[in-house]
């Protein structure tokens, strides 16, 4: 399976884009600030439903627009499938499958799959949860099945119950509009756990998975004993009765939630621990243990994703060399050695990685800008 065409209209810094592709290693090169960076985070897009560069997807689309297109040619032997996605800046996004009729985009998350080896993949051991937790969602999606969709209702039923938490701080004790907020409360609540709950078993089903590869690939490379520990927000998950005891939990925070107008608990507070000898690594770990244990991370998902394709997935090398020290460079060069299809990005020419028989695409020709 490769990507053999990708186009964009208004995606990020694309007007129009419209690349042609081919199996093996494909370069974009180009100087910073040309656009290239936002064509493979359009496939990222389609094959996840997000980016790991923003949480909406107000910047995917280009300023002044009311929506971008992403639209690729997916080719598996004889056959080619055209799967689009329509990305708006305000409401839902869409997708088509051979122009056929409209789906949600969730529909076809995880019908390409994609692995991206970014320069931000340190933060996933190292930085603010929100980017372990971006991780968990992203590989997520392309595993588990029905995970997007939970996550979609999740979101969902997160931000109306936070906006009756806001709407009932601003009321007055006696206001009879406050009785009809509470009562919204109880029911979005129950929603609330039931698909928290959901996605927290799911999030847990997906470390058990990633963690013997993981353990396995962080051996290999660096000779180090690690694991991988999953910090749920709803800790009763582990409980006789998880629904009954969050419940409680939401009870005796009710008031808190109330004064602060959000959610207090809940999946969007999860964390993922990266533990080398069970001390967490983003504690102590230098920087080029922190590129390690990123880069085990991903060829985890790799390869956790070939197991369930049958075929190694498409992989991404965004801007990844200039980012790496001669040791590391190495090890990614032979991960990617022999892969279907790579897009690799690169600013100079200098950058280029000995990948063989590649083929380099000079982004400065295609025509984009920021």
């Amino acid at each position: 399976m490769h990507l053999s065409r990708l186009a964009l209209d208004h995606f990020r810094s694309w007007d129009h884009l419209v690349l042609d592709l081919g199996p093996g290693v494909t370069i974009l090169q180009g100087p910073n600030g040309l656009g290239k960076t936002n064509i493979v985070e359009a496939v990222e897009v389609l094959a996840t439903g997000g980016s790991h560069r923003t949480s909406s997807s107000l910047p995917l689309v280009q300023r002044g627009q009311p929506a971008a297109t992403i639209r690729a040619n997916v080719t598996d032997g004889d056959r080619t499938v055209t799967y689009e996605a329509t990305i708006r800046a305000k409401g839902a996004n869409r997708a088509r499958i051979n122009g056929g009729p409209s789906l949600y985009m969730r529909q076809i998350v995880g019908d390409i799959p994609v692995v991206a080896f970014t320069p931000e993949d340190q933060a996933i051991v190292a930085g603010d949860p929100s980017a372990r937790r971006t991780f968990l969602n992203q590989a997520a999606c392309q595993l588990i099945p029905g995970y997007a969709q939970s996550l979609q209702q999740f979101t969902h039923v997160a931000k109306q119950r936070a906006a009756l938490l806001r709407q009932l701080a601003q009321s007055d004790s006696f206001d009879a509009a406050r009785d009809a907020a509470l009562s919204g409360l109880e029911t979005w609540t129950g929603h609330y756990i039931t698909l928290g709950l959901e996605l927290t078993r799911a999030r847990q089903r997906l470390i058990d998975r990633l963690q013997e590869p993981f353990s396995r690939l962080v051996q290999r490379l660096a000779g180090e004993d690690v694991r991988l520990q999953y910090e749920p927000s709803f800790t009763e998950v582990a409980s006789d009765s998880p629904e009954t005891a969050v419940s409680a939990h939401f009870q005796r925070l009710y008031a808190g939630e109330v004064a602060r107008g959000q959610n207090l608990i809940g999946p969007q507070r999860d964390d993922l621990a990266v533990l080398i000898d069970d001390v967490p690594a983003r504690e102590f770990a230098s920087n080029g243990q922190l590129w390690t244990l990123a880069l085990a991370l991903r060829m985890a998902v790799h390869e956790l994703l070939s197991a369930m394709h049958g075929e190694p997935p498409i992989v991404i090398l965004d801007d990844v060399f200039s980012q790496l020290d001669e040791a590391r460079r190495a090890q990614i060069l032979d991960f990617a050695q022999g892969q279907p299809q790579v897009l690799v990005t690169v600013a100079a020419a200098s950058d280029i990685p000995p990948l063989g028989d590649a083929r380099v695409v000079d982004v400065a020709q295609l025509g984009g800008e920021d």
